[in-house]
């Protein structure tokens, strides 16, 4: 018998950096040492990690959205070594599964109208990768139009739709027939598809990279263009569905039917990854319309019994534990409750956000001492504010929170959807300390920030 992986994990305790440092992506590790979070984590339940000395720390990352539903969900759990125990035959190819129609009709169940056809694939990005193949099969148009500052994945197609240039730059030449609008610019969109050479419009029904929200009119307007001039609209919900907003899809808040709908992240209940594109039936029947084009296009895992299983779990978990509407109370008492902070701290400007998808932003404050610091940073490397805030959150107050982008003063939280009354009260309290150490100037944190602007600067310099 080959031995236990629990033993395995016993011998090795304690090594993944020196691992990692050896075998893998030595400077992600030199990040982590450099910032301080170099921690050693030996189990995670719900929204909480915990290290080799008992420690718990709030995780308000949730592995990038991927823990809507906490770590190791006792449910998932169970529909997994459920799965196990049965011994079903798997990834058989010339068959169709149960489980993966189970999932189609529970998901085609709970999306706006009109979706009723379902694609599965085994991420985001893949998920991003079939619509642009769907999209320009079923026009007969090659164009594909996305958003400045958006995200939609790092594969060759999906990082042809990215609207950061950081994630592209030296990757190229990407895919031809790509072009960029502003985020919520209706104007500039209806300049793009008056061409009509326009095969879809992809967007974020809220931005991930900085939590960017539309007005009120954007989407229905968007949708609206989009027929007029003969476009799909795709709507890429891989971090803002399945609850994340406080609706279960973030369109779903401006009543809008998109023609396609991406998810991934949280349906997996981060234990086997899945992701899915929800469409409208005449783009399924255009792609896959005569039965030689009956594998035009698939992934070999993608409809594994397991990630099946995960998916239909996590929706039921979904429903059973009310989360949807827990996100949206929690994240209007979040949001409030650190927009309250706003007066007291001259360099916290806006707290915003929809359920528990939330920015914290950071700007120059107007007291001189306050604005030359602030100036020093800016100057080492834009957004360094920000690092200022995130690092001692995590090592005084045991916070796990990330920027919300590249170059950017924004801090994002994208907590489990069950956060308590007592996780509240932490978030704000360790915020409020934080921010209020930033005050003070000189003082400890600013020693901080004086470190981070030197590593910036060195940075720059080589």
């Amino acid at each position: 018998m080959p031995t236990p992986i629990s033993e395995l994990l016993q011998q090795q305790q304690g090594q993944h950096f020196d691992l990692h440092e050896q075998y893998l992506n030595n400077q992600m590790v030199r990040v982590l040492k450099t910032i301080g979070y170099d921690r050693t984590y030996t189990r995670a339940k719900g929204q909480y990690l915990y290290d080799q000395d008992n420690n718990e720390y709030l995780d308000l990352l949730s592995g990038f959205g991927v823990y809507a539903l906490g770590r190791n969900h006792p449910a998932i759990i169970a529909a997994l070594k459920d799965v196990l125990n049965a011994e079903l035959p798997d990834l058989v190819q010339l068959d169709v599964s149960l489980l993966s129609g189970m999932l189609a009709e529970k998901i085609v169940k709970n999306t706006p109208q009109g979706l009723d056809r379902l694609f599965f694939c085994n991420s985001g990005s893949e998920a991003v990768e079939a619509a642009i193949k769907f999209a320009r099969y079923t026009t007969g148009r090659s164009h594909i139009v996305y958003c400045e500052h958006g995200y939609h994945g790092l594969t060759l197609g999906s990082l042809s739709l990215n609207g950061e240039n950081v994630f592209r730059e030296g990757f190229g030449p990407l895919l031809p027939d790509c072009s960029a609008v502003p985020f919520n610019d209706l104007p500039a969109l209806e300049k793009a598809l008056a061409s009509k050479e326009v095969a879809a419009f992809i967007v974020e029904p809220i931005q991930g990279k900085g939590v960017n929200l539309p007005s009120d009119d954007y989407l229905p307007e968007v949708q609206r263009l989009c027929k007029q001039y003969g476009a799909l609209l795709v709507a890429d919900e891989v971090q803002t569905g399945l609850g994340r907003t406080g609706e279960l899809w973030a369109v779903n808040h401006w009543n809008v039917e998109p023609d396609m709908l991406l998810m991934a992240k949280a349906l997996s209940g981060g234990f086997v990854a899945v992701g899915a594109v929800a469409m409208k039936s005449f783009v399924m029947d255009k792609v896959f319309n005569r039965m030689d084009r009956a594998v035009v296009h698939g992934s070999t895992f993608s409809k594994n019994n397991m990630a099946m299983a995960a998916g239909l779990s996590s929706l039921m978990v979904i429903e059973e534990e009310n989360l949807v509407e827990k996100a949206r109370q929690s994240g209007q008492q979040l949001i409030a409750r650190l927009s309250a902070l706003i007066e007291q701290y001259e360099f916290l400007h806006e707290v915003r956000g929809k359920g528990l998808m939330i920015a914290i932003e950071f700007g120059s404050p107007t007291s001189l001492k306050l604005k030359a610091a602030w100036t020093m940073l800016e100057t080492a490397n834009k957004g360094l504010f920000c690092q200022m805030v995130t690092i001692p959150l995590f090592s005084e107050h045991r916070v796990l929170t990330q920027v919300a982008g590249h170059g950017m003063n924004v801090v994002k939280l994208l907590p489990p959807l069950m956060i308590t009354e007592k996780d509240i009260d932490w978030i704000v309290d360790g915020f409020d300390k934080t921010i209020a150490d930033c005050h003070k100037v000189p003082g400890s944190i600013w020693d901080l920030g004086k470190t981070l602007a030197g590593h910036a600067l060195k940075s720059h310099n080589r």
